[in-house]
């Protein structure tokens, strides 16, 4: 026996060819299967399987004859649309590895990621291109720049639809997604071809997707459970319709005008749509199922809504770093159980409850919550402390405290990393904190997340003025609004005497939250 077929591989050929999984290679097997049937609409086109696999070819071949070598870092800067599904798509058929920008971040952060990974190309949305923070990103650059406007298919037209031959491994790197962390900078995610194969498969038989399946998704494309979508439902010949942004009468009037099954949202989505004046004249008959993620719903909400809108829902979750879905709230358990309960482990999950010694706890005890399975994140892109770090002990660690129950049943008691959730973003409290204490009058600042109707948490600042400084709320807004991203700043500051700190001068984040958590009762 040789050393490849010792180690699982008969040779070379078996991880290049005849045993392989690529990304690319999932959209032309289903273009072979659903031929002329529609793959994805969005608000302009539509576009069939095999038109959406050639077109993506061509851009493969675009890349390739620019020079564009395989394991290369091409970025992408794009809203919800077919175009840009044919960019993701050829970038994985050219083995060359995706790095998807949250559009809403601030610049700095973008030049940073640009950077980080040394980009050589960035393509940008043309409809994005003059938004503040991208079009300062662009006048900076030195990178090479592609525009995806009203000429983007004939530029694809002059190459061909023929797809390359290359050679991918199943734990080739094919993107870097880039989130928050508990420090001021992002940090990227690593996927290979296999955690994003292995968890798009997952999701096609927790939630029994079929090639009948048509599904609305709305969430950004940049954001990790996007990606997750639409790799799930073109896996399994579904038919995607994408929406730009969210608004409850869109959305309504496109599940009713598209016949949609599978829809996707935040909680605050579907109390937007629920109590819409168009939902009472809305057909949603052809819903069929339902997943709500980021955070837990409200006893009121999900009680109405299993009556009003759809019969079957499930919470979902997963992080960046971990392909999702990790968990899920089923179905058969929403009207059983309330609060904070996430549901039970995805099929190619382990979960697990872990003390800080790495010891695993039994039923009932509180620790962070783990996971382990073919869809945890390579590492952090360039940064071996802090992939270190979150895969101590052989188990990815969420930086979430949990228990499980004695029915199995996941619940979630608290982060315990300093991050507030707010709109379906991880936004870092040092992040803000180091932003608020750039301002001239501030001594010292704590930012930290209160509940909020809409946004799940909203970040509030308190911060504490130097001796005879003066300013007000709305100056510092304006000074976070300058250096955030929109997401990222404060939806309230408070203003101390004094901020609460601890013997060793840490700030005592729990008496800020206990002293302001019904700040926003009243919108609630």
């Amino acid at each position: 026996m040789n050393s490849g077929e010792a180690s699982g591989y008969a040779d070379a050929e078996f991880v290049s060819g005849i045993g392989r999984v690529a990304l690319g290679d999932l959209l032309r097997r289903a273009a072979r299967r659903m031929g002329d049937k529609p793959a994805v609409i969005d608000e302009n086109a539509s576009i069939s399987y095999a038109e959406l696999d050639a077109a993506a070819s061509r851009f493969s071949n675009l890349l390739i004859e620019r020079g564009i070598k395989p394991g290369a870092r091409v970025v992408t800067l794009c809203g919800n649309t077919i175009d840009y599904i044919k960019v993701i798509y050829g970038i994985h058929k050219a083995a060359i590895v995706w790095v998807p920008i949250n559009t809403m971040l601030a610049t700095s952060d973008m030049e940073y990621i640009v950077d980080h990974v040394d980009a050589e190309l960035i393509v940008v949305d043309a409809s994005l291109a003059s938004t503040p923070a991208i079009a300062s990103l662009l006048e900076k650059t030195d990178r090479s720049v592609l525009y995806v406007d009203a000429d983007f298919n004939d530029l694809l037209n002059g190459f061909s639809s023929d797809e390359q031959q290359l050679a991918i491994c199943e734990r080739d790197l094919a993107l870097i997604m880039y989130t928050s962390g508990t420090t001021s900078r992002p940090k990227g995610a690593m996927h290979c071809h296999l955690s994003v194969f292995s968890g798009a498969l997952c999701n096609i038989g927790e939630w029994s997707v079929s090639r009948d399946d048509r599904i609305l998704i709305i969430l950004p494309m940049f954001h990790v459970a996007a990606h997750a979508l639409f790799t799930t439902f073109l896996l399994a010949g579904a038919t995607i319709v994408l929406q730009k942004g969210f608004d409850p009468a869109k959305s309504l009037a496109a599940i009713e005008r598209e016949r949609i099954t599978f829809f996707v949202g935040l909680p605050m989505m579907y109390a937007g749509m629920l109590d819409h004046p168009r939902k009472a004249s809305t057909d949603l008959s052809s819903l069929r199922f339902c997943v709500y993620s980021m955070a837990p719903m409200a006893k009121t909400l999900i009680q109405r809504l299993v009556v009003e809108f759809c019969s079957n829902f499930a919470l979902t979750s997963g992080q960046t770093e971990i392909y999702p879905i990790t968990v899920m709230f089923r179905p058969e358990q929403q009207l059983q159980r309330f609060g904070n309960y996430w549901g039970e482990s995805a099929m190619i999950d382990d979960l697990g409850i872990m003390d800080d010694e790495g010891n695993l706890l039994p039923r009932g005890e509180i620790g962070e919550i783990v996971h382990r399975g073919p869809n945890v994140m390579l590492g952090y892109y360039r940064d071996p402390e802090a992939t270190a770090e979150v895969r101590r002990f052989g188990w990815h660690h969420t930086g979430d405290l949990g228990m499980i129950d004695p029915d199995g049943q996941l619940i979630f008691v608290d982060r315990k990393k300093d991050i507030i959730k707010s709109g379906g973003e991880n936004v870092p409290s040092a992040k803000v904190e180091e932003v608020l204490l750039r301002h001239p009058a501030i001594a010292n600042a704590a930012v930290i997340g209160v509940p909020h109707a809409r946004w799940e948490e909203a970040i509030v600042g308190c911060v504490q003025l130097k001796p005879g400084a003066h300013t007000d709320e709305a100056e510092l807004i304006a000074h976070c609004r300058g250096l955030l991203g929109g997401f990222e700043v404060p939806k309230a500051i408070e203003i101390l005497e004094k901020i609460p700190t601890t013997a060793t001068s840490k700030l005592r984040k729990v008496e800020l939250r206990e002293l302001f958590i019904d700040r926003f009762a009243e919108q609630s």
